[in-house]
């Protein structure tokens, strides 16, 4: 609007008072800097109490809602081994202040909702399952969080969106055959390994004969 702080050009006030606008009206526009409309503050109002109502008493969905909007960072490493893992992350954190890269600054937010979340009566991360994550979101199950695949720390979301779309198909016999139907990269197939995704995964197809 161009009244905010703007006032108002004298043919506006001429069109005003032809349509009968009172005065007090006209004076308002010229003094007001921000006009915040009561509508916009009574709807970021509910917006909190929806919130809030979840967090207390919905927190799984709570959390699961706000890993997969607002997280941007993630290091699942730590966040499945529980609260004395991540506590131990979030001090080294703190501990290089300003030293702290932008990504680990950015972390410490996320960490401090998985230690939160994993204070209240039992409720954890699961590691990312091959065949149950989603692709973008965090999945409720029971009292835990199944990360989606985008959160493994190097594997972007078309690669995720891969994955989940060829396991329609059937299932992986081997890692070769999970990067081949897919399409990942190695180092996407290494990442996935090592978050312990791939366990008891043979490294290549094998071929018996009877």
């Amino acid at each position: 609007m161009s009244v905010r702080g703007k006032g108002l050009e004298p043919e506006w006030i001429e069109e005003m008072k032809k349509h009968d606008v009172p005065d007090w009206y006209v004076d308002s526009c010229k003094k007001i800097k921000y006009m915040f409309p009561k509508a916009h503050a009574a709807a970021y109002v509910l917006m909190a109490i929806r919130i809030a109502y979840f967090k207390v008493h919905y927190p799984i969905y709570f959390y699961a809602a706000y890993f997969t909007v607002r997280a941007d960072d993630f290091e699942l490493d730590i966040m499945v081994k529980g609260s004395e893992s991540i506590r131990n992350r979030i001090k080294e954190i703190l501990d290089k202040g300003n030293d702290a890269s932008p990504k680990e600054k950015s972390l410490l937010t996320v960490l401090e909702l998985a230690l939160e979340m994993n204070e209240r009566g039992g409720l954890h991360f699961q590691k990312v399952d091959l065949y149950r994550s989603s692709a973008t979101k965090f999945l409720v199950d029971g009292d835990s969080l199944i990360p989606p695949f985008n959160a493994v720390d190097g594997l972007g979301t078309n690669a995720a969106i891969n994955i989940e779309k060829v396991r329609k198909d059937g299932e992986f016999l081997s890692k070769e055959d999970l990067r081949e139907r897919s399409r990942i990269s190695k180092t996407v197939l290494e990442y996935l390994d090592q978050h312990g995704c791939l366990e008891g995964m043979a490294d290549k197809n094998q071929l018996s004969l009877f």
